[in-house]
C-alpha cells in the first residue's frame, strides 16, 4: 500500500486522529437525554429484579413465565420505543432501543426473545402494513399483549431468502389466501399470537402475510434442541 492509499484510509474512517476536533464533537454516554438513561435505568432495573432471578425457569422453557415477562416489559415501555405513539408506542429514537437493548443482557434467552419481539417480530408492520393492520396488530405488539414472530427461514431457504418454497393462492373470490409451506427456526413462533410468515405468489411474487396464531391448518414443530439460549423458543411452523 502507497503511503497516500493509506492516509486516504485513515480519513475516510478515522479523521479524528489527523485533524483537530471539538470536544463538543465527540458523543460519549454522559451525552444521553435523562429520557434515555431512564428507559436505560428502567430496562437494567427489570432484568436485574424481574428476569435474572428466574433464569433456572426461563431456561427450563416455561413458556408461561415467558409471556408474563415480556408482558410485564411491555407495561414498562421496553416493547414499544420503535412503535409510533399514534399506534400505543413511544416513538422514540434509534439509540434508546439499543440503551433497552444493551440493559435487557443480563439474560441472553429473555433478551433475544424480547428482541425478536420489538425486532422482525414488529418492524416489518410498523414499516410496511397498511393501517388497518398498524391498528389491529401494534398496540398490542407494543405492550406485549400480544407477541409476534418473523417465518422466514425455510429447510431448503434462509440467507437466500427468493430460494422460499412456501407458495400462497388466492381464493376464488380473491378475499383471501391459501399458504402452503414449512418454516424451520422460528425464534418466538410457539408463543407467536400473530406470525409474519414469507411465501410467494404464483411461484414469483415474494411478500409477506400476517397469520394469525388459530388459523387453520397452522401447525407448530417440537422445539430446537440448541447449545445455548435454551430459554428462548425456536420450532419449525
Amino acid at each position: 500500500m502507497q503511503p497516500n492509499d493509506w492516509g486516504a484510509r485513515l480519513l475516510a474512517g478515522g479523521a479524528f486522529l489527523l485533524e483537530h476536533r471539538d470536544a463538543a464533537e465527540t458523543f460519549t454516554p454522559e451525552d444521553f437525554t435523562a429520557e434515555q438513561r431512564m428507559m436505560a435505568r428502567t430496562a437494567r432495573s427489570f432484568m436485574e429484579n424481574e428476569v435474572i432471578p428466574l433464569s433456572e425457569r426461563i431456561e427450563g422453557k416455561d413458556l408461561d413465565l415467558l409471556r408474563a415477562l415480556l408482558r410485564k416489559a411491555g407495561e414498562l415501555g421496553l416493547l414499544m420505543a420503535d412503535v409510533p405513539e399514534a399506534y400505543g408506542g413511544l416513538g422514540l429514537d434509534k439509540a434508546t432501543s439499543a440503551l433497552i437493548a444493551e440493559n435487557l443482557s443480563g439474560q441472553a434467552s429473555f433478551q433475544i426473545t424480547a428482541l425478536v419481539q420489538t425486532g422482525i417480530g414488529s418492524l416489518p408492520l410498523v414499516y410496511y402494513g397498511t393501517e388497518a393492520q398498524k391498528r389491529r396488530y401494534l398496540p398490542g405488539l407494543a405492550d406485549g399483549s400480544l407477541l409476534g414472530c418473523y417465518a422466514l427461514t425455510e429447510p431448503t431457504a434462509g440467507s437466500d431468502a427468493l430460494a422460499i418454497r412456501t407458495r400462497a393462492v388466492p381464493s376464488a373470490d380473491g378475499r383471501s389466501y391459501r399458504l402452503t409451506g414449512t418454516k424451520q427456526f422460528i425464534t418466538n413462533a410457539r408463543i407467536a399470537d400473530v406470525l409474519t410468515v414469507f411465501a410467494k405468489v404464483d411461484g414469483r411474487h415474494f411478500t409477506a402475510f400476517l397469520v394469525d396464531r388459530d388459523a387453520p391448518g397452522l401447525t407448530f414443530g417440537p422445539d430446537e434442541r440448541k447449545m445455548g439460549l435454551h430459554g428462548a423458543t425456536t420450532c419449525g411452523v
